[in-house]
């Protein structure tokens, strides 16, 4: 390993981490440069592709809205990372698409992923909560999926902010609905809080149970309880609508709709998004260090509220690309806030919602 590279990289990573544990970047340009200029030195996929747009050392960008975004496909493509990939500390992959296999995120240091999901979690969902949470997973455990980006995170969080006592529901295509009940029961009695996580078709296949076995409403949740829906509301032969859905939800669980959070994240990202309140439409808000705005078809960024494609700047994927451009459509307004609208036209679908939807409920 090179050694002004490894000095560099740490150096890097103190100020990322030390900008989440103060939930504030002083400079944010200065920083996302600073994390382009390394990975222009250090990623050579990425440098080249930087290159085809005429961007490199001696003609670098001078905002962090005009480093070059890597299409979120390319992670498909090549290993785009600053490193080795056989060093990699974290290894994520998508569920993959309709048409083949998923991209792979290579991430150097756990330090920076486990910092930024855990603070931007306890941040958005937890907010308030006087009690540490029991964790009901409608998702694969890490064991079942090691390269889950999605169950990883569940994970660390249950670890870290749980009671001890993490349950997952999801086994390849089984949906455990009669462990999930049992557990809910068992909550309920001894009055411990819940965090139901999981992707808009898990909810839809539990509430579809539910309502075969006629617990519908089910029993309420314990109070101080929240629901996390994790995105996926497209997919093979449906679409949720998510006001309906966060509407069963709060009917069948007896949960206010602000404690129902949708978060919106990427494998291609270490950090995410979440609903900035329960009212409706719902604005989603990222942490400080990572920011967002939408861009037209030939690229160029589009005013505050126009809809266009997301493009995300990133800190914490020092390792990776900061700059990542996505298929999912939405506006991002002034004050950082987006609004999601769906998926480009044409885009493959991929990741939870195809998982989720070949989901059969175990009686």
């Amino acid at each position: 390993m090179n050694e002004a590279y490894r000095v560099e990289a740490d150096a890097l990573d103190a100020d990322i981490l030390a900008a989440i544990a103060a939930q504030n970047v002083r400079d944010f340009d200065d920083l996302a440069l600073r994390i382009f200029a390394h990975q222009l030195r250090n990623n050579e996929p990425y440098a080249r592709y930087c290159a085809s747009l005429g961007i490199s050392r001696a003609r670098m960008p001078r905002s962090w809205e005009t480093i070059p975004p890597v299409p979120a496909g390319a992670f498909k493509e090549a290993a785009l990372c600053t490193f080795d990939p056989a060093r990699a500390e974290l290894i994520f992959q998508t569920s993959g698409t309709t048409t083949g296999a998923g991209g792979i995120h290579y991430m150097e240091s756990a330090r920076l992923y486990d910092a930024s999901l855990l603070a931007g979690f306890d941040d958005a969902v937890l907010g308030d909560a006087h009690q540490p949470l029991r964790y009901a997973m409608l998702l694969p455990s890490v064991e079942g999926k090691p390269r889950s980006s999605l169950s990883y995170m569940m994970a660390r969080v249950a670890n870290t902010f749980g009671d001890g006592r993490p349950s997952w529901y999801v086994d390849g295509d089984e949906l455990d609905t009669q462990g999930f009940i049992e557990d809910l029961c068992e909550s309920r009695a001894s009055g411990i809080p819940l965090c139901i996580a999981g992707t808009a078709f898990a909810f839809v296949n539990l509430l579809d149970e539910l309502a075969r076995r006629g617990m519908q409403p089910a029993l309420p949740l314990p109070s101080g309880s929240r629901i996390m829906e994790t995105g996926g509301f497209k997919g093979r032969t449906r679409v949720v609508e998510r006001i309906d859905l966060y509407k069963q939800l709060a009917d069948a669980f007896s949960l206010p709709p602000h404690d129902i959070i949708g978060e919106y994240g990427m494998t291609e990202l270490a950090t995410q998004y979440y609903d900035r309140s329960g009212e409706e439409p719902r604005a989603k808000v990222g942490p400080p260090w990572l920011r967002s705005y939408a861009v037209d078809e030939s690229g160029k960024q589009l005013p505050s509220g126009i809809v266009g494609a997301l493009v995300h700047v990133d800190l914490a994927n020092r390792s990776s690309c900061a700059a990542v451009q996505t298929e999912d459509l939405g506006a991002v307004f002034e004050d950082g806030s987006l609004v999601l609208i769906g998926r480009e036209r044409g885009a493959e679908l991929r990741g939870c919602s195809l998982d989720a939807e070949s989901l059969r409920a175990v009686s």
